[in-house]
């Protein structure tokens, strides 16, 4: 049974936590004390039954009505099992909603039918192309409100198909739904009969998602494996996460940066030997040679060579409330390989809420930005959109060790 990771996204007050938790009730995947407890809390504050409760778990966060953090969720159905990111709307949290998308498939972005398209959309949608995800559903939430209009859920959906050629997603989806009701979220309902397509639930079930296997090979050593017992004296093994891609028994491969070629042996899978590594597995490495290799370093297929170079172009999402100093050195962690960069120039910064790029030479918390920066060794890594996961890194700052940037390197 696969795995699907989706973001809901959308203004305040359009009913992000509503959907989710009416998802969660009426699929039944919340569990009974769970749900006393829930209960028990709703009398209190004196309501019926809100489902919001269900991701609002922290108390300042219903104080505020908001979500102020990243809530995740899991779930599974008969068909699927499912990690539910729910980010805020909120501009100021636009990099918990980056941390959120980062790891996601999909993004579901909630409408106000009674608002329809507004900025917040446009920044929500841009944001999660930004980061790679290729599938959306846009949610028209509300639609109870507006008598079930079918003529209004068509313009909000003309709306958002005309600013789509701005964006990189390959399949969107419309439904028309009502959180609150439960209309279209598990079921189809009565009250939409103009509508012909999938509830919520069963599209989410269906969308066929692009797996890594089909990308090029790419593994980085997280940990050289000596024991140096009695029993394992000549044992060498190279542990870590296939990221993208297979590696099988007898394949031809580089180790970068050395740069020196040698032969896959045998492959361990949690103790076992086995032909074949692919994407998402978590294995140990054995070679044909004995060659000095490090945490850090990369392994690829001889004829998957990745880029190599010590002066990136890359998007930036600045995640710290110290602005982003030029000429200063950061600590760039492209997973378990730590070089440092300078920041030689800010190419432009990205309006999101205009669809802007203007030029800038200062980078506040929640700023994205196009940037280059150089590093002090050369980098192997791939642009984000031809492979996310070995073309992402974070930016740390060495002085304080925050964490103040996030990366999706560009086409070389």
């Amino acid at each position: 049974m696969n795995t699907l990771r989706f973001i809901t996204a959308g203004n305040v007050d359009d009913g992000k936590s509503t959907l989710i938790g009416r998802l969660l009730y009426d699929s039944d995947s919340i569990h009974t004390d769970q749900l006393g407890v829930l209960q028990k809390q709703t009398k209190q504050e004196g309501v019926d039954f809100d489902l919001s409760l269900i991701t609002d778990g922290l108390r300042a966060e219903r104080e505020q009505g908001i979500t102020i953090d990243v809530a995740y969720k899991y779930f599974s159905t008969k068909k699927r099992k499912f990690i539910i990111a729910d980010a805020p709307g909120h501009e100021q949290y636009t990099r918990n909603m980056i941390t959120g998308a980062s790891n996601s498939d999909l993004i579901v972005i909630l409408v106000d039918a009674r608002k329809g398209i507004t900025e917040q959309t446009k920044r929500h949608a841009s944001i999660g192309s930004l980061m790679g995800i290729k599938k959306a559903i846009i949610a028209v939430n509300k639609i109870d409100l507006l008598n079930y209009s079918e003529t209004i859920f068509n313009q909000i959906k003309a709306d958002f198909e005309a600013i789509k050629s701005e964006l990189n997603y390959n399949e969107i989806s419309y439904i028309p739904v009502s959180a609150l009701v439960g209309d279209n979220i598990v079921t189809s309902s009565e009250n939409t009969p103009w509508y012909q397509g999938k509830a919520l639930l069963e599209t989410l079930e269906d969308i066929v998602i692009e797996t890594t296997l089909n990308l090029e090979s790419r593994f980085q050593v997280q940990w050289v494996i000596r024991p140096k017992d009695e029993v394992n004296h000549d044992y060498r093994g190279y542990a870590g996460l296939v990221l993208s891609g297979s590696y099988k028994v007898g394949d031809e491969i580089t180790i970068l940066p050395a740069r020196m070629t040698t032969k896959i042996v045998k492959i361990e899978n949690n103790l076992n030997a086995t032909d074949v590594a692919k994407a998402g597995d978590n294995v140990v490495l054995h070679f044909e040679n004995n060659i000095d290799i490090s945490r850090g370093d990369t392994i690829v297929l001889s004829n998957q060579l990745p880029t190599e170079s010590n002066q990136i172009s890359t998007w930036i999402s600045w995640l710290d409330n110290a602005q982003l100093q030029l000429g200063k050195t950061y600590l760039l962690q492209h997973r378990f390989k730590n070089v440092r960069v300078k920041i030689q120039s800010i190419n432009q910064k990205w309006n999101i809420n205009e669809w802007q790029f203007t030029a800038t030479e200062e980078i506040k918390l929640n700023d994205i930005a196009q940037i280059t920066l150089k590093t002090n060794q050369p980098l192997f890594f791939d642009a984000f959109d031809k492979n996310a996961k070995s073309g992402n890194a974070i930016l740390i700052d060495e002085t304080t060790f925050n964490t103040v940037g996030a990366l999706m390197f560009l086409e070389n």
